[in-house]
């Protein structure tokens, strides 16, 4: 059997899906184990969440058992797997990275822990929501990796759904909590891409 471009694509994408989830599972155990002061959970944050899921993970795997929509499929070629390899393993390090600096202050959901302090260093150091850029960067690889414009365009979706709903009520509850200082830091950063937004 030759391995062709496309499901070359396909496995790394797959590769890429259990590697977010083996950076991702240790955090969130670890968070847990931390109480949580003040928490702005809604149904619009579970609508960004369940969003994100279902265009970066469950319509793609979909799209994999299925091969459906087929129609929508392009030709992958060496370029476009290596650019969404290289995107895909980006969006992987910048949110291992971002997860590591945040440390014992990270959650899934909208939350103040206890003793939480404002992460400005590392990745925080250029962007105010890094995990956010590493969801596009995975958007943007996927699309790439699977050679299909609406699994594509379903993943972009999915990530652009949970950042409108959820950005502007993450930079209020950390003006809530750390007011003059978190204001200092959003006129030295951009949202999620370096120099540019």
């Amino acid at each position: 059997m030759q391995l062709t471009f496309d499901s070359l694509g396909e496995i790394l994408w797959v590769l890429g899906i259990i590697a977010w989830y083996v950076i991702r599972y240790p955090f969130e155990r670890r968070a847990k184990r931390v109480r949580v002061v003040k928490e702005s959970r809604s149904l619009s944050d579970s609508i960004g969440l369940a969003a994100a899921l279902f265009g970066l993970a469950v319509f793609p795997a979909f799209y994999l058992l299925t091969d459906f929509p087929e129609r929508a499929d392009f030709l992958a070629s060496l370029w476009s797997i290596a650019a969404g390899a290289l995107l895909f393993a980006l969006a992987l390090w910048v949110f291992r990275i971002s997860h590591k600096a945040l440390g014992r202050n990270w959650s899934i959901t909208l939350e103040i822990r206890d003793q939480h302090n404002l992460i400005s260093t590392g990745p925080y150091a250029l962007v105010r929501h890094p995990m956010y850029t590493s969801f596009l960067l995975m958007a943007v690889g996927q699309f790439l990796l699977l050679s299909n414009w609406i699994v594509g365009l379903v993943g972009l979706l999915g990530f652009a759904t949970l950042f409108f709903l959820r950005v502007d009520k993450e930079e209020h509850m950390m003006l809530e909590s750390f007011g003059p200082q978190y204001r200092d830091y959003m006129e030295r950063t951009k949202r999620i891409i370096p120099y540019l937004y």
